[in-house]
């Protein structure tokens, strides 16, 4: 599964893009967008991972596809340098993660976001928690915000 959109390539993540995936994800895991995500926690899912790398200058963005159950997964640590805002590698990560649910027989992707916007463009509607798996509650529980999370569910079809 390699994408490209002009000098964007997106891959499966290898073991030598974790510290590289770390250093993505902490910058909005500061500003609470994301959960923090240990070393430890990353090299153990690195399959679940996808980035996008520039032609020049590396790693730019990542993004995970945790299966939940055998009809839906999560979309999750989607995160893009601020450097490549706006250069389409949110939305080629995005789609490689859907894409890969389709091919492996899922019905669904599910993300939790304060990116409305940028999901509904791609595709997704919002959702109430309650249709989603039990996971929401067995990762969110880390947390900040658990008791008064304001992140919005939202899924999006894949099966044709």
């Amino acid at each position: 599964m390699n994408t490209q959109l002009s000098s964007l390539l997106v891959r499966p993540a290898l073991l030598k893009d974790v510290p590289g995936i770390h250093g993505l994800l902490a910058p909005w895991a500061d500003r609470k967008m994301l959960l923090p995500r240990p070393l430890s926690e990353l090299y153990e899912n690195v399959r679940d991972f996808i980035v996008c790398e520039a032609e020049v200058g590396g790693l730019v963005g990542c993004a995970a596809l945790h299966i939940d159950t055998d009809k839906i997964a999560e979309l999750k640590a989607l995160a893009v340098a601020e450097s490549a805002h706006g250069r389409g590698a949110g939305r080629l990560l995005v789609e490689g993660c859907c894409d890969e649910a389709r091919k492996i027989g899922l019905e669904r992707v599910f993300c939790l976001t304060y990116q409305v916007d940028f999901f509904t463009k791609l595709g997704f509607a919002k959702v109430d928690r309650s249709r989603l798996p039990d996971k929401v509650w067995s990762e969110c529980i880390r947390c900040h915000r658990f008791l008064d999370c304001d992140e919005v569910a939202m899924w999006r079809k894949v099966s044709v």
